[in-house]
């Protein structure tokens, strides 16, 4: 087993890297700030970067769609906006909440979005029509997370309510809740197989679920700080992590161990992300730089491995998650004889060239609440000028930077928990929040019942055109068969 080493370095953003990902043809890396902006960083020697301008508040989640020719990103100013990868810098915009949107994900077809917001519900979308489909509304509290399964059957979320939930996409049901958490869950995702999904927590934790037994099988706590992300390797044997400890941890999954701390941030971990191929995987964090690393530690010989493990496969069918991994509770701690790795300086590779691009071409956000063009002006004219967190009033200034303490310094505290709520006020607030979750699950009946009304209305009008031009053309036939007159 050969160790990672550290690739390449892009430099580019002006504010904490706030999430990552691969295009599928691994020959671009998409990363989002704090500084609004969406860069895209072709691998290729001496390339050129993109910046993508066109959000108005930090960017926090950014995903390629399965054809790799589409890119989303989530964003505070309560949207999604949906890129195309290239010079051209052209972009869809959607208000897809009512508060900040933490993550976007595209399902594995690329026909479906689902969000994930501090308006505690969870979104799905239609892609092609920039559509909404329906809401899930369980969770009690911000949601942090939230990730298709590989067949697009199941989805998971997480969020500041401490739980991890999943839901049935055809039923649009939640059917399981996971716990056993000291502080918000921060992350989830599912394994390359869709049998297993691991969750990350602000109590230091990686937990990983087998959703077919609803049993926890492994947990590490390999971590300082909280945990604010993961990434499973696509052979689905390793899984790294990033943390406000400022480290990257990595883990063998099908041994149970830590085998790798990587230190080569300088401030608290936001992002890491293996590519399609599992080659090489990218960090990001609130140092502002991007950092990609040649993963190497994956050219293990599998074949000799799982022969270690012949005890516990079966030759037909090929072996699931629960023939490998630990089936009782363990704790790993970092003191298992891991190799630390800090690496030195990248000399090998110059800061690519920057182009900014940005521009909106089709919006869906009520013109009410939303102005396009003013909006779109506001892009070039202040874009990466102004401060990440300004804004117009002073009330959301100490919103937002409550907002940016959490995200940048990786606190994951409840608000409930960061202000000192005397014990005598909880059960009056807990009967509020109770009474506002009930609010919210009556706006997304209505705003479903909404969408179902505008289809039909849709309906109704271009079948009303098709009868006026069908009666049109019968006129005009008629005409023609009359002939001229005598």
């Amino acid at each position: 087993m050969e160790d990672p080493t550290l690739e390449r370095h892009f430099k580019g953003h002006k504010d904490v890297i706030s999430c990552a990902d691969f295009n599928p043809n691994n020959k671009q890396l998409a990363t989002g700030s704090c500084d609004k902006s969406l860069m895209i960083w072709n691998l290729a020697p001496k390339a050129r970067a993109f910046r993508f301008v066109g959000h108005t508040d930090v960017i926090t989640g950014v995903n390629f769609a399965p054809s790799g020719s589409m890119v989303a990103s989530s964003s505070r100013d309560q949207t999604v906006r949906l890129w195309t990868p290239s010079i051209k810098g052209e972009s869809t915009v959607f208000k897809a909440h009512t508060a900040s949107v933490r993550s976007v994900h595209f399902s594995r077809d690329g026909q479906r979005l689902v969000t994930a917001s501090d308006d505690k519900s969870v979104k799905v979308w239609g892609v092609e029509r920039k559509k909404f489909l329906y809401s899930l509304n369980r969770h009690t509290n911000w949601v942090r997370c939230a990730r298709f399964s590989p067949d697009g059957r199941l989805i998971a979320s997480c969020g500041d309510d401490r739980t991890v939930r999943l839901w049935d996409t055809s039923s649009h049901q939640c059917i399981n809740i996971f716990t056993d958490y000291g502080g918000s869950a921060t992350f989830v995702d599912f394994n390359s197989s869709g049998t297993c999904i691991a969750s990350s927590g602000a109590d230091n934790t990686i937990k990983i679920w087998d959703i077919r037994t609803n049993k926890l099988i492994q947990h590490y706590k390999v971590h300082n700080a909280g945990v604010n992300c993961f990434s499973f390797h696509p052979s689905g044997n390793y899984l790294i992590s990033g943390s406000s400890d400022s480290t990257i941890k990595i883990l063998d999954l099908l041994e149970g161990r830590l085998i790798y701390t990587l230190h080569g941030h300088k401030g608290p971990v936001l992002t890491v992300m293996f590519s399609r191929d599992g080659d090489l995987f990218a960090s990001g964090g609130a140092d502002s730089q991007v950092l990609m690393w040649k993963t190497n530690f994956d050219s293990l010989n599998y074949r000799e491995l799982l022969s270690r493990h012949s005890k516990r496969v079966t030759p037909d069918p090929p072996p699931h998650l629960m023939d490998i991994y630990p089936r009782s509770h363990h704790r790993h701690h970092p003191q298992n004889g891991t190799v630390e790795i800090n690496p030195v300086a990248d000399t090998q590779s110059t800061d690519p060239q920057v182009v900014e691009v940005g521009r909106v071409v089709f919006s869906t956000t009520d013109a009410r609440n939303y102005d396009g063009a003013s909006s779109s002006k506001a892009q070039f004219t202040s874009g990466m000028d102004s401060g990440p967190f300004r804004t117009h009033t002073q009330a959301r200034e100490e919103e937002d930077e409550n907002q940016e303490e959490r995200f940048a310094g990786g606190m994951t505290a409840s608000p409930a928990e960061r202000s000192g709520i005397p014990s005598s006020l909880t059960s009056t607030l807990e009967n509020i929040v109770q009474q506002l979750d009930i609010l919210t699950q009556t706006v997304a009946v209505l705003e479903e019942r909404l969408t179902l009304t505008e289809d039909k209305l849709r309906t109704c009008l271009d079948n009303q055109v098709l009868l006026m031009q069908q009666n049109q053309q019968l006129d005009r036939s008629d005409e023609e068969s009359e002939g001229p007159p005598l």
